[in-house]
């Protein structure tokens, strides 16, 4: 057997691109961490009151490129154990995404700010019952756009404004994506509520390659209706 075809089996056999998927998953998770750290530490230490709400969407700011950064190395990533570098792709895309993610993130947070302190104190505000179901609907519609607008920024170079537009478009284009990720949100707002904020934190990078595979329709349209 030569050394090529010996090089080969080696790095790309099911066992090894198990063992690169969960390498990359957690040199991902780590750099999440790392550049997250400050904010989710604010978020595990705030109670969870109506007067916190602000602060908690500030702490959140570092959660937007970060997540960015996640999901372009997972989405770059080899599937060869002997070609890994997800540290180098993560700060890649860091570098690269920051400033257009956080033109969508900023928006999305200041939003949710909104709708959470009016949740928060719906009991004194003395509108109908039917006004908070409004909000927690706008709520996670904000979010599923935003998971949608995460993914297309990450991955592919369009004007802040043409992704809006594009996420809000494959909400209804892509309803099985739309699906899978609500799920994916009520199984993170899940974890949230029975444990932490940081339980969910340590779980992020899981929770990106979920996200990852659930937009591949998303990912595969944009591809080829979109990109020249």
């Amino acid at each position: 057997m030569s050394e090529v075809t010996a090089g080969q089996r080696f790095g790309q056999g099911p066992l090894s691109r198990a063992a690169a998927l969960v390498y990359s998953l957690l040199v991902v998770e780590l750099l999440f961490l790392a550049t997250t750290v400050p904010g989710l530490t604010g978020l595990v230490l705030l109670d969870r009151s109506a007067g916190n709400v602000p602060l908690a969407a500030a702490c959140a700011l570092p959660v937007g490129p970060a997540l960015s950064a996640a999901l372009y190395a997972l989405r770059r990533r080899s599937r060869d154990l002997t070609d890994l570098r997800p540290a180098a792709a993560f700060w890649r895309g860091y570098k690269a995404n920051v400033r257009g993610v956080l033109k969508l993130w900023i928006p999305y947070l200041a939003g949710t700010t909104i709708v959470g302190t009016n949740l928060a104190n719906f009991g004194a505000s003395g509108v109908p019952g039917w006004w908070a179901v409004l909000l927690v609907l706008v709520g996670v519609a904000a979010t599923l756009w935003v998971a949608n607008a995460l993914v297309i920024t990450s991955l592919f170079e369009f004007r802040a404004a043409d992704v809006a537009r594009l996420a809000a478009y494959f909400l209804a284009r892509r309803p099985g994506a739309t699906l899978a990720n609500a799920c994916l949100l009520i199984v993170a707002g899940g974890v949230t509520l029975v444990a932490t904020e940081a339980v969910a934190a340590l779980l992020a990078s899981v929770f990106v390659a979920a996200l990852l595979w659930n937009s591949r329709p998303v990912v595969a349209e944009v591809e080829r209706e979109f990109v020249a």
